[in-house]
């Protein structure tokens, strides 16, 4: 297993290393001057030709990707253009929020797509399976900010049932921040009014985000739970006596498993990589909202700086998903 995760971490840096490439040069081609458009357009010409030698906008391209690649290694991301700050330090700053609203979102997803999924499969062809397969097609086929809309007006504005947008409501103050986390900190601080309100927070936009990937689990587990239960150990677990039950979850469910897991470590990086439009209805402040406004306000580094962590944590999710399949199946062997 050494020899297989020293190799998937020398593959991962040249991924690495064309996600970074990549996105200097799609960020560069964009019509617009961003020194204009970070200084405003009441900015003097004296004011946007400093701000582009402070920053080396004014350098041909090849020597601003030198220059970007050179503090890459050393681990820097450079600066935002509008918050004047280090990248890292903003995205420290947002990431937890996006963490906790993902893990949410893959909450819901496993939580309903894998008993929905099961139910299907040992239903095969019957009506529940019809009603499990046409509302996974529709939850994936559904846009995310129509159903935030709608669940918004409805369970918040109509009903009152959930609070809105946000991550606290407005007369709760935030618990003295740790982790990020504003669940794990109001716990850590015994603030349990925070917590709790924290908590309902979480509950629309862990729907909504959490609503295409519940259909791809659903899919995923149902097709999966159908090729297992063909094979001939279900039915000699069933001959010898064993319980319906035992024989779908202890038998079936575990040996289903990798192809899974495999759909649930793609749906969690894609949920990191793209709550943007989630986190900018909800007025959530993570990473996606980060995102937003750095495209809206030209942040080209800023844009760049999450692109690059999107891709790092997507091939870390992949890696560890990999690496786990040996959990499941102890007949994997990794060369």
């Amino acid at each position: 297993m050494f020899n297989y995760l020293i190799k998937r971490l020398f593959h991962m840096i040249f991924v690495l290393w064309g996600v970074s490439t990549a996105a200097f040069f799609l960020s560069n081609v964009v019509p617009t001057d961003p020194a204009a458009a970070a200084l405003g357009g009441n900015a003097r010409q004296e004011q946007i030709e400093a701000f582009r030698e402070k920053y080396g906008l004014n350098k041909p391209i090849y020597v601003q990707y030198k220059i970007y690649m050179s503090h890459l290694l050393k681990g820097d991301l450079g600066n935002s253009l509008r918050t004047k700050r280090s990248i890292i330090k903003d995205i420290k700053q947002v990431f937890p929020a996006t963490v906790e609203l993902t893990l949410s979102a893959l909450l819901v997803s496993l939580l309903l797509g894998l008993p929905l999924g099961v139910i299907a499969a040992i239903n095969q062809d019957k009506l529940i399976d019809l009603i499990v397969r046409t509302i996974a097609l529709i939850a994936g086929a559904v846009p995310i900010y129509w159903l935030a809309l709608i669940l918004i007006n409805y369970f918040h504005a109509e009903l009152g049932w959930v609070p809105g947008p946000g991550r606290l409501d407005a007369f709760i103050f935030p618990p003295p921040r740790v982790t990020g986390f504003m669940t794990i900190d109001s716990l850590l601080a015994k603030d349990f009014e925070a917590f709790w309100d924290a908590l309902r927070h979480l509950i629309l936009p862990g729907l909504v985000l959490g609503s295409f990937s519940t259909a791809l689990v659903t899919r995923m587990t149902r097709s999966a739970m159908l090729e297992v239960l063909k094979q001939d150990y279900v039915r000699t677990a069933h001959s010898k006596g064993l319980s319906k039950n035992r024989v779908i979850y202890k038998h079936a469910l575990r040996n289903a498993a990798l192809p899974i897991l495999t759909v649930s470590g793609n749906v969690l990086g894609s949920l990191l990589a793209g709550a943007v439009l989630t986190e900018t209805i909800f007025s959530w402040q993570g990473l996606g909202s980060y995102a937003t406004t750095g495209v809206t306000s030209l942040d080209v580094p800023a844009v760049m700086g999450v692109t690059l962590v999107a891709g790092i944590v997507y091939s870390i999710i992949n890696l560890l998903v990999d690496l786990s399949y040996a959990l499941f199946d102890p007949r994997i062997s990794y060369q």
